[in-house]
């Protein structure tokens, strides 16, 4: 289904726009009747491929404030190696919605997971391990230069930061799981940090079991953690049919004080025994847009702010989402697999005001 590959990364780029059949699925209420979701997903919509090019997993789709889409692609060394062995580095894509074009932004990208960017239009991005930066840094997109905002927590490195959110006073959170690579564990658990703006750096969450996806909630008094704990911080270590225990997989909801300091509420959605969720994303009603990785029911599910299911996008099985600005606030953009797609709806994404 490729419709034009990139040429290496010197001058790579990815041309794909084809209009896929993944319609959005009926959703069943708790009685068994269907529940209409045409106030969020049109009867007509379907998914667009627009990039098929990655190398491993792509991941953490973000609108810049220059209209062009930016995201990760995680190649993960014990798979991404060339004929004489050596590992990709990491990298970040630049979709380009006007040409539909898609080019290498950065590389190496210090294994980039998660992508955002504050209300300056800079951007802010996690790096994982696996050979990457295990810290959270700002770009100024305007100059190019990068600059650390989070590289040590009490003298010791992170775990794995892995995706972002902000908030209205120009907060940065960050979840810090381990999925894989060969650092050692430096952080006693596996936490929700708090980046303020002066660069102080609070635990803010250390009960959520294995946080990834996290969302701070248009009204600023809820922060949404994903908790998916596949039961081992090594995937590249054990063999894919070892028997392991997974832990909670669930979208967690705490409440968010005025300081910047979260309590856990209530489970909002357990997947147990299924896999859980990676990223979300809130659009400006409140409503959460959750990459559910659930094998035996992939895609992209839409919970009320207290949990209840409104639609269903099947994807296959997918990584994060995020939504476009401007005149496309209701292109939604999904990472999944190696590739990103996106779909119109009848919701506009929030954004961080001016």
């Amino acid at each position: 289904m490729r419709l034009r590959e990139g040429l290496g990364l010197g001058s790579g780029f990815c041309f794909a726009l084809l209009l896929l059949s993944f319609p959005a699925s009926i959703v069943v209420g708790d009685d068994g009747t269907p529940v209409s979701q045409t106030t969020i997903v049109p009867a007509d919509a379907s998914l667009e491929l627009v990039f098929d090019g990655g190398k491993v997993l792509t991941e953490g789709v973000a609108a810049g404030h220059d209209g062009k889409l930016y995201f990760s692609d995680i190649t993960f060394t014990y798979q991404s190696k060339d004929e004489n062995g050596f590992s990709e580095a990491g990298h970040i894509w630049q979709f380009d919605p006007g040409t539909g074009i898609t080019k290498i932004f950065r590389s190496p990208s210090g294994m980039s997971n998660g992508i955002k960017f504050d209300r300056n239009g800079n951007m802010i991005v996690a790096e994982g391990a696996d050979f990457g930066g295990r810290r959270v840094i700002r770009t100024d997109m305007e100059t190019g230069k990068s600059y650390v905002i989070a590289g040590l927590y009490e003298g010791r490195p992170f775990n794995s930061p892995n995706d972002i959110t902000r908030d209205e006073k120009g907060r940065i959170y960050f979840s810090d799981p381990r999925y894989l690579g060969h650092e050692p564990l430096d952080q006693v658990t596996m936490s929700v940090y708090r980046i303020d703006p002066d660069g102080q750096i609070e635990r803010i969450i250390t009960d959520a079991g294995k946080p990834n996806g996290i969302c701070v909630s248009p009204d600023q008094k809820s922060i949404y953690v994903v908790s998916n704990d596949n039961g081992s911080t090594g995937l590249d270590r054990v063999p894919m049919d070892a028997p392991s225990y997974k832990g909670r997989m669930a979208l967690l909801a705490y409440d968010l004080s005025p300081e910047g300091r979260a309590s856990f509420r209530k489970v909002l959605v357990d997947y147990a025994p299924q896999d859980g969720p990676d990223g979300l994303v809130a659009d400006r009603d409140g409503n959460l847009y959750v990459a559910v990785r659930d094998e035996t029911r992939p895609g992209i599910c839409v919970y009320s702010p207290d949990g209840k299911e409104l639609a269903y996008i099947k994807t296959e099985v997918p990584t994060n989402v995020g939504f476009g600005r401007g005149s496309d606030r209701n292109l939604l953009y999904i990472t999944a697999g190696k590739s990103l797609y996106r779909i119109r709806l009848n919701q506009q994404g929030y954004e961080l005001p001016k």
